[in-house]
C-alpha cells in the first residue's frame, strides 16, 4: 500500500468520524433541556395521578343514581304529607286567631 493512498484514506475515515462526532452533537444538545422537560412531565403526570385517586376514592362514597332516585321519591312524599298537614293545620289556627280575639276583646271586662 502507498503512502499516498493510506494519507487519502485516513483522511477520509477521520473526516467521516468528524462529522458524526458533529451530527451527534447537534442532534443531542437538546437532550438536557428534553431530560428537564420530562422530569417536569413526570411530576405533573404523578400530580394527576394523585387527584385521579383522590376523585375515585370520593366517588365510591357518593350515591348511586338508583338510591338517588329513591332520596327524590322520599323526599317528594315528605312534601306532599307537609302540604296535607298544612291544609290540616289552617282551620286550627283560623279558630285561635279567632279565640285570641276574643280574649282580647272581653279581656277588659
Amino acid at each position: 500500500m502507498d503512502i499516498q493512498t493510506f494519507v487519502i484514506w485516513s483522511t477520509a475515515v477521520l473526516s467521516v468520524v468528524a462529522i458524526l462526532g458533529h451530527l451527534k452533537t447537534f442532534f443531542g444538545s437538546g437532550e438536557a433541556a428534553n431530560s428537564k422537560a420530562l422530569e417536569g412531565h413526570g411530576e405533573k403526570l404523578i400530580d394527576l395521578d394523585r387527584r385521579v385517586q383522590k376523585v375515585e376514592n370520593d366517588l365510591t362514597h357518593m350515591p348511586d343514581a338508583e338510591t338517588t332516585h329513591r332520596l327524590e321519591i322520599t323526599l317528594e312524599r315528605m312534601a306532599g304529607r307537609l302540604d296535607t298537614m298544612d291544609e290540616r293545620l289552617k282551620p286550627i289556627a283560623a279558630t285561635n286567631l279567632r279565640l285570641q280575639d276574643y280574649l282580647l276583646e272581653h279581656a277588659d271586662k
